[in-house]
């Protein structure tokens, strides 16, 4: 596996992970899946040897960065590539003036490894697409 992570200019690949994890996979609509914020954000790139397997994208707001629609395609699970990404986006976090935190809406199942990556869980549970999420963050100024 030669796995690298980037920043690209022309999301479409990114896309079209997020509708093969999220609208297929997950029964997300669609209409919800891709939303206004796409247009202002950042957006990753996962690939292993040139093909698209993973994507994740960053919104700025104020001091904060959240991280989100990270996606791992189901033949590249449990190979560090979503760890990847999410070292990558506070890495770009860590990079831009005026950032403090950094954020994310984590699917219940997922709180265990974003906790490994140094986030922590606070607030009620919430409903985002039909799935349980809570909020994390991690400070980046400590």
């Amino acid at each position: 596996m030669s796995v690298t992570v980037s920043k690209v200019a022309d999301p479409a690949d990114c896309y079209a992970i997020r509708y093969v994890v999220f609208v297929e996979g997950q029964n997300v609509p669609v209409e919800l899946e891709r939303d206004d914020l796409d247009a202002t954000a950042i957006h990753l790139l996962a690939t292993d040897n040139g093909a698209p397997v993973g994507a994740a994208r960053i919104v700025l707001k104020g001091d904060t960065g959240k991280i989100g629609r990270v996606c791992v395609l189901k033949q590249a699970r449990g190979t560090g590539l979503g760890a990847a990404l999410i070292r990558e986006a506070l890495e770009i976090l860590h990079d831009t003036p005026g950032i403090t935190r950094a954020a994310l809406g984590a699917q219940i199942a997922a709180l265990g490894f974003y906790e490994k990556l140094g986030f922590t869980a606070y607030g009620e549970v919430f409903d985002d697409a039909g799935i349980d999420h809570r909020m994390m963050e991690l400070r980046l100024d400590t």
